[in-house]
């Protein structure tokens, strides 16, 4: 029995959706711990394509027992609507298919109160999807949310959502001049959710709990990705929740003694979504052919990503917050026609290199890339699945990322779908 914390090591995108669904092959249970309907991940079996946000990427195998954990805040109508999505495929949830019952809401005067914050910010702009996912966290740690459990008493539900509608209320209207929200429609709609969402509420640690005592492998997926963490990425411009590996434990209800491998994983060359500093980014022509080969648009959103070249920094950060034992290497067929391959190896600030990941994000905004080139192979790689039969450019541009990061990779993605993947070793063992 195995353990195996998945956790994106850049700004999220890096292909977190396609290494889940592989290793689900021989995980017993797959747990969501943390995020919301913000995330996106994208899965391509066969010829269809699958974009999740909520509920594990692992759903897809069938038999499989999947939870969303009390980490993650949960929108009742986009996780209803994903549900229906799944089983329109033919797909079916019954029986394997769980949401905590201490997960946090995210109510309708949390999209008002994002919506109309970041509208306020004019340029200072976080870059938010609007989803209100930051105001649920927000109310979370106030000790005001509404949980998943209390949609099961009716009374209490409709107590706490006046009492806060009397509150943010004043804020919408003074600070946001929106209209206020009634309780009314909110308690109509959220009573046809609870009906729905009944059979699959349930004390998800201790379903995680006896999965272990099974001896099954589980297998732990977070969202977004190392630099978007509520405490260890470029603060103001993260997310709202623990994306790092420490996030699973917090997230799902057990201890860190529990976790047995930490896997990390990391494109092979970097994109962010949103404001914030990015010292690897491209710009112009260079930044279109990125994101027209790499197809780098928002699985959630459709926004357009910011594109720039493998930051080694960033990752070495990355290892070292979560302590990744390996790494998954995405996307290496999207560099296949570029020659050379600058890679991000230190920054300079003022005259001084740096070396490791500076956590001041004044220090951030000033430093510029240092880069060492690595020849292109200028070959296609899409859907090998030896190393050796990587161009040898290509293994060199591997084994130097792996020394840059100091982190092997366990995996290498060649292409969107489940056949086009490089397997290392197993993750698992």
């Amino acid at each position: 029995m195995a353990t195996l914390v998945v956790v994106g090591s850049q700004w999220g995108d890096e292909g977190k959706g396609k290494i889940v669904d592989i290793l689900t092959e021989d995980a017993g249970l797959v747990a969501r711990y943390q995020g919301g309907h913000n995330a996106g991940h994208t899965v391509v079996i066969e010829e269809s394509e699958f974009v999740l946000h909520l509920i594990p990427s692992g759903i897809l195998h069938a038999q499989k027992q999947c939870l969303i954990g009390n980490g993650v805040v949960i929108d009742p109508a986009a996780l209803i609507e994903e549900v229906d999505d799944i089983e329109k495929r033919n797909l079916d949830l019954k029986g394997r298919f769980y949401i905590s019952r201490n997960a946090h809401l995210i109510m309708p005067y949390h999209l008002a109160l994002e919506k109309g914050s970041e509208n306020s910010l004019g340029d200072g702009k976080i870059g938010t999807t609007g989803r209100g996912i930051g105001p649920a966290y927000t109310d979370k740690m106030a000790r005001m949310g509404l949980r998943v459990g209390d949609l099961l008493h009716p009374d209490l539900f409709e107590q706490k959502l006046r009492a806060n509608l009397q509150h943010y209320n004043t804020v919408i209207r003074a600070l946001y001049h929106q209209e206020p929200l009634r309780a009314e429609p909110i308690l109509q709609a959220f009573v046809r959710h609870t009906e729905r969402m009944r059979p699959w509420i349930a004390d998800t640690s201790l379903l995680v709990h006896n999965a272990m005592i099974r001896g099954e492998h589980i297998l732990c997926e977070g969202a977004q990705g190392t630099l978007l963490d509520i405490d260890h990425g470029t603060y103001p411009f993260v997310t709202s929740s623990s994306a790092t590996a420490g996030g699973a434990c917090t997230g799902l209800g057990f201890g860190p003694g529990r976790v047995d491998h930490v896997l990390g994983v990391v494109k092979a060359y970097t994109t962010r979504v949103g404001s914030g500093p990015f010292p690897s980014e491209v710009q112009g022509a260079l930044d279109e052919k990125f994101r027209s080969i790499g197809k780098e648009f928002g699985a959630s959103t459709g926004r357009p990503r910011r594109c720039g070249w493998f930051d080694a920094v960033v990752v070495r950060y990355a290892a070292r917050v979560n302590g990744l034992n390996s790494a998954a290497l995405t996307k290496l067929d999207v560099l296949d026609t570029f020659d050379p391959i600058p890679i991000c190896t230190g920054y300079r600030h003022k005259g001084t290199l740096l070396s490791d990941f500076p956590t001041d994000l004044s220090i951030l905004e000033e430093c510029e890339p240092v880069y060492e080139e690595a020849p292109g192979w200028t070959t296609s790689t899409i859907g090998l699945t030896e190393f050796d039969a990587l161009p040898q450019r290509a293994q060199d541009y591997v084994r130097r990322l792996e020394d840059l990061i100091q982190t092997p990779f366990s995996l290498i993605s060649t292409g969107p779908a489940r056949t086009q993947t490089i397997r290392v070793c197993d993750p698992y063992r």
